[in-house]
């Protein structure tokens, strides 16, 4: 169809590959910098990318309890893994940020903003799951009494394209959370990667923001094939996604067990790390840090990413109140999945399974989870 037709919220196109490069082309010419899956160092990484070189073209992942390698694919699809290593948070939430920054002027002192304005990213490739991920930190940051003002304007400014999983890994159960393969909303634009007959993506408008980012483009028209055929992706990723987690009553049966002995039994194999909440698209806790410099100065307050997997984390007057690996574990584990519900009307937890794929001892999620809401030890 002609490029200069409006393009509305819902509507369909087909994209081929030198008409997705160009859409990436068109949304760094008009002010974002581009962030997505890339190789390096044997993972795959989001970072700065340039165009569809960049991306992972060929590669696929094979992820378990604590394992992760890259597996080469017989095709050149360019999303044919499951999520990458980080999350996309540590782009809206940074792991460290200076909040303030305290100058001594004279026998005075003067505060001043230490935040610098972030460029706009335009989230390329993101998978629905993630998507989700997203929608839940805005209910926490961004739409609650008192919004993250850093994380709501990264937020505002960003651009997303999601892409349709067709990969899922060993550890990714999102369809017992309701968050994908394929994503329903919070995407600027969706696409579904198609490799027969011909290698190319099916676009689905979210916003309007995401069909002036069409703009300019020679778009087609999808056809019923090209609808069965994205139809077919979704329905091989929900039929490759063995795991699953009985989320119904969730909450409820992990309340009603906080004294099951299966805590104790993961307690012996957590090391503490805290892998799971960094390498969570959900978790969001963070503490503050104040450092002056070597003349005193300057002082300057940082905020940086916490776990509740830290000793001093739940430290109060006279002690901490979750002293154990026990106590933190189960406490983590239970907002996650219960009283996150309570809290802010959804799940914290999204399907991705990262947080089983980066435990270095391999405790699942999904198999504790399933054990203490049956309460078996």
């Amino acid at each position: 169809m002609p490029s200069d037709v409006p393009v509305s919220p819902g509507d369909r196109f087909v994209l081929d590959l030198e008409g997705f490069e160009q859409l990436l082309l068109a949304l760094r010419s008009g002010g974002h910098e581009l962030v997505g899956p890339t190789v390096r160092d044997g993972a795959i990484v989001l970072d700065h990318i340039d165009g569809i070189g960049d991306l992972p073209r060929g590669m696929g992942d094979e992820q378990r309890p604590g394992y992760y390698r890259l597996r080469p694919r017989d095709d050149d699809q360019l999303f044919g893994f499951a999520v990458p290593v980080q999350p996309w948070k540590r782009h809206f939430l940074p792991a460290r940020l200076d909040l303030v920054q305290i100058r001594k002027k004279g026998s005075s002192l003067e505060a001043e903003d230490a935040t610098s304005p972030a460029a706009p990213i335009a989230v390329f490739g993101a998978r629905p799951c993630e998507v989700a991920a997203m929608r839940v930190q805005d209910r926490v940051l961004r739409e609650g009494p008192y919004p993250d003002h850093d994380y709501a304007s990264r937020r505002q400014a960003a651009f997303v394209l999601a892409v349709s999983c067709g990969a899922p890994a060993d550890t990714c159960f999102c369809t017992s959370m309701g968050t994908g393969p394929r994503a329903d909303s919070g995407f600027d634009l969706a696409a579904t990667e198609l490799t027969k007959p011909t290698h190319r993506f099916l676009i689905e408008v979210g916003t309007e923001k995401g069909g002036q980012a069409l703009a300019g483009l020679t778009l087609t028209n999808a056809t019923a094939d090209d609808t069965r055929a994205a139809d077919a992706v979704i329905r091989g990723a929900v039929d490759e996604m063995g795991l699953r987690l009985d989320s119904a009553s969730l909450p409820e049966r992990l309340l009603a067990n906080l004294e099951s002995p299966r805590w104790d039994e993961v307690a012996e194999r957590c090391l503490g790390c805290g892998s799971c909440t960094f390498a969570c698209p959900t978790c969001f806790c963070t503490t503050v840090q104040d450092t002056t410099d070597l003349g005193g100065e300057v002082a300057t307050r940082t905020r940086t990413w916490d776990s509740c997997f830290s000793a001093d984390f739940a430290y109060i007057h006279g002690g901490s109140v979750r002293p154990t690996l026990r106590d933190r574990y189960r406490q983590w584990h239970t907002h996650k999945l219960a009283t996150w519900v309570e809290q802010f009307g959804t799940s914290g937890c999204v399907g991705c399974g990262r947080c089983t794929t980066w435990c270095p001892v391999g405790i699942d999620l999904v198999a504790e989870a399933t054990a203490v809401g049956e309460n078996r030890g």
